[in-house]
């Protein structure tokens, strides 16, 4: 929060900046052998890589249900058309659904490691091979994950990652495509877009580095009314953005997106990127231990964990997930909804976003009970979510 101060009082480092490219370098140090090309958004850095990849009009890319619309419109802003495929177990793309629904004209397979959980990567590149289609990872959720080993974003492709207000690290709004070394075209392309796009206006960039000074004050306020007021308020007199905006719900394009990487985000971002490792054990650490608890409880289904997972939330399963937040709420702990609908947030436009209701039965089965736990918390904090469930 200090550091939001700190920048919101220098105007003049909000654009323009060394700092950007420092953070582009971290990722490329961080994933090896690939280009690092930053966006003011994750939504803008997948648009980024379905155009360098020449993905548009008649193209059909795979996308997972129980996901937040971001991710399908991407793809609808390229102009191509996102066909959804089930999850499995992990609550990520399942194999066998992606395999039933390639047909001649899918160009790529967007791979969500939801929750920071990874996919099957084995099964999903074994299959991007077999039929000469992309493999694109969406590690929104899942810096620092691994999957036997191998960290996640080195599978595809390429990859990208978001550092949104709920993200693994968060500079409230801002994203990283990062292309693999063998694709030397796509990655010049990237760059291209990139420069091509204009920074973010003044004022977009301003309503950002208030959100965590806004926030500190409302979270500390929320259990009495005034945070609740006051956030509503700063909302109506739009000082602070909503992470999804209302046109994105029926799959338009927000006119802030895309666009560059705004310097006074990669300040932010950077700072971040040091606390990485800890903010991630952290998540381990709680995630054990919500494990090894609520494996007691019959009433509560956890979803399967894959090792090397970093638990941006911790999901569970629950018969009445409303009601369960409502009782939480009043004892004042806050659990999270991500997905409660099979395309988030509430008010999507399935037909907007090409979604058919019935087509993904284990999403929408997901949807209808998931809870999320939070997990960058301390310990006692976390006993006190597991008793109060």
């Amino acid at each position: 929060m200090l550091l939001s101060c700190q920048t919101v009082l220098m105007p003049w480092l909000w654009k323009k900046g060394r700092v950007i490219a420092q953070s582009e370098q971290w990722f490329e140090s961080y994933l090896p052998d690939s280009t690092a090309v930053s966006f003011n958004s994750g939504r803008s850095a997948l648009l980024a890589i379905l155009k360098a990849f020449n993905i548009g009009e008649g193209d059909e890319v795979l996308v997972q249900a129980f996901t937040c619309v971001a991710v399908p419109n991407s793809v609808l802003w390229a102009q191509a058309t996102p066909v959804y495929a089930d999850i499995d177990a992990t609550l990520n793309i399942d194999p066998i659904d992606v395999e039933k629904k390639i047909t001649n004209r899918t160009k790529a397979i967007i791979v969500q490691h939801t929750f920071g959980i990874p996919a099957d990567m084995d099964a999903l590149v074994a299959l991007a091979k077999k039929h000469n289609i992309l493999l694109i990872e969406d590690c929104a959720h899942s810096l620092g994950a691994t999957y036997k080993g191998k960290k996640v974003g080195t599978f595809g492709d390429a990859a990208f990652f978001s550092f949104g207000r709920d993200k693994v690290v968060s500079s409230v709004f801002g994203g990283m495509a990062v292309m693999r070394a063998k694709s030397k075209e796509q990655r010049a392309k990237l760059k291209i877009y990139q420069n091509m796009l204009p920074y973010p206006s003044n004022y977009w960039i301003f309503q950002q580095l208030l959100h965590p000074i806004a926030f500190s004050v409302i979270l500390l306020l929320y259990d009495v009314i005034v945070g609740k007021v006051l956030l509503i308020v700063l909302q109506k007199l739009r000082l602070l953005s909503f992470p999804v905006y209302p046109e994105e719900r029926e799959g338009r394009r927000p006119s802030d997106f895309p666009a560059k990487f705004p310097n006074g985000f990669a300040v932010l971002l950077l700072k971040q990127l040091t606390k990485l490792d800890r903010y991630n054990n952290n998540r381990r650490s709680v995630a054990k231990y919500y494990q090894s608890l609520l494996k007691k409880n019959k009433d509560i289904k956890q979803a399967k964990i894959e090792d090397g997972a970093i638990f941006l939330r911790y999901p569970i399963f629950v018969e009445n997930p409303g009601t369960a937040l409502h009782k939480a709420k009043r004892q004042a702990v806050l659990l999270g909804n991500w997905y409660h609908h099979t395309i988030d947030p509430k008010g999507v436009n399935y037909g907007k976003v090409g979604y058919t209701v019935g087509s993904c039965p284990s999403a929408e089965d997901a949807a209808r009970h998931v809870i999320n736990l939070p997990t960058r918390i301390h310990e006692h904090s976390a006993r006190r979510v597991v008793s109060t469930l």
